[in-house]
């Protein structure tokens, strides 16, 4: 299995760190936070990684380079800056990511999630898994259900973590070449074939700067 991580996105809430630097380099236990992606996904043994890459993204390619010195490969998928969205994103690498079923990680979270776990979890043709998390403060009212295994629209609603499995047809076929990922999991919805796995563990979204400090606390402790 492949993976990919979004790495485009400009980063406005954590200026003026993000002015210079794109933000999945912005230090985190001593190391860039898209680094612990990186390590993370060589230990659930996926060593092809495609990142998409806009903002400052010529600092994110000299910074991480062929990927050997996080024992995996990096390809990139260039992009220019606020142009394509995350799906747009993701659509726009499809040549990279080939037919099979891929992970996508995005670069902003910081978590503890082993993606060993879905390396060879369940998913029909054109499907999408999706790891779900409990509501942090910012997100209290959630994005989806959970029955069983079920992605739904009902019941406890719980925050998508920013982390999936997605079948690259389910963008092939997409017209636009700018949309949300979120479009993707509501057509997964809509064709029941939308799944979900919790997570309990720590997740982050180093999306502020009072979430950045979290992180880089809980990253001291590791």
């Amino acid at each position: 299995m492949k993976a990919m991580i979004l790495a485009a996105g400009r980063g406005e809430r954590l200026r003026p760190l993000t002015d210079r630097m794109p933000k999945p380099l912005i230090e985190v236990g001593g190391q860039p936070l898209i680094g612990h992606h990186l390590r993370a996904l060589a230990r659930a043994g996926i060593n092809e990684v495609v990142i998409n890459a806009a903002w400052r993204a010529g600092r994110l390619q000299a910074a991480l380079g062929d990927g050997r010195d996080y024992g995996l490969r990096i390809r990139y998928s260039v992009e220019v800056p606020g142009a394509l969205d995350t799906g747009g994103g993701v659509r726009a690498a499809l040549p990279l990511l080939g037919d099979a079923p891929f992970l996508l990680v995005s670069a902003d979270v910081f978590t503890d999630f082993d993606y060993a776990r879905l390396r060879h979890a369940a998913m029909p043709e054109c499907g999408a898994r999706i790891v779900l998390v409990a509501n942090p403060p910012h997100h209290p009212g959630g994005d989806f259900g959970l029955q069983g295994d079920r992605l739904t629209t009902s019941g406890p609603r719980y925050t998508y973590a920013g982390i999936g499995v997605y079948c690259p047809r389910a963008f092939a076929v997409e017209q636009r070449p700018r949309f949300p990922l979120v479009d993707i999991i509501r057509a997964a919805l809509d064709d029941a074939c939308a799944y979900g796995t919790r997570h309990d563990g720590n997740w982050i979204d180093v999306g502020r700067p009072a979430a950045l400090k979290q992180a880089r606390a809980l990253a001291g402790f590791r």
